[in-house]
């Protein structure tokens, strides 16, 4: 997959029929996880003894959201947890940004004077990107294939679909039906970090927690 992970969780979570997030604060969640994930993926972050996320290396990474999401982490130390929940609205706005500028998808001015609005309409003309996205991170959870050959970020979409209750990539039954690939699939994020790790196994108890109780069967 030739783009990061915090941009493919966003394509994951877009409902293409509806032109829009099936569920903009739960994809808030993912994508920030799915930008640390990348981060701990590339050496750019890791986790001290105390499980704390330290930065590695703060050389850019030609990234603009990934390079804002280092400088956070720069800051003070944090669990990967904590920083799953800081900030994700603003990652979530700036990977549509650089969506925007990749040409994936369009997004609406902001009217200069007009009411004020929680985001702009964005809109995918090829849907297609997406779509086979969707698929191929459903059919490598419900499927056969050895996990150890699919590709990280594969693995890692995989576990957020999962853990997130991404109900446009896989069901409630498919999470119960598969949970055994599932739990080894969230388990290849441990070898970059272990607490993030976990902090993704526990994915939806910190959507719940963090919003005050959330839709997600």
């Amino acid at each position: 997959m030739s783009r990061g992970l915090h941009l493919a969780a966003y394509l994951l979570a877009f409902d293409t029929r509806a032109q829009l997030l099936q569920d903009r604060t739960r994809a808030g969640f993912l994508v920030r996880a799915a930008a640390l994930a990348e981060l701990a993926h590339r050496g750019a972050a890791a986790e001290n003894g105390a499980g704390r996320v330290q930065v590695v290396s703060a050389a850019p990474t030609g990234d603009r959201v990934l390079d804002a999401l280092l400088a956070e982490l720069g800051e003070r130390p944090r669990t990967w947890k904590s920083w799953i929940k800081r900030s994700r609205d603003d990652t979530l706005e700036a990977v549509e940004e650089r969506l925007t500028v990749l040409g994936v998808m369009t997004m609406a001015d902001r009217v200069p004077h007009g009411p004020v609005t929680p985001h702009r309409a964005v809109a995918m003309d090829d849907p297609r990107e997406a779509l086979d996205l969707q698929l191929r991170v459903a059919e490598l959870v419900r499927g056969s294939a050895p996990i150890a050959e699919a590709p990280f970020a594969d693995a890692v979409l995989a576990a957020l679909a999962a853990h997130g209750h991404l109900r446009l990539v896989l069901s409630r039954h498919d999470r119960k039906a598969h949970a055994g690939r599932i739990t080894t699939l969230t388990d290849r994020i441990t070898d970059h970090a272990p607490g993030l790790a976990r902090a993704v196994g526990n994915l939806n108890l910190t959507m719940i927690a963090g919003q005050g109780g959330m839709g997600g069967g």
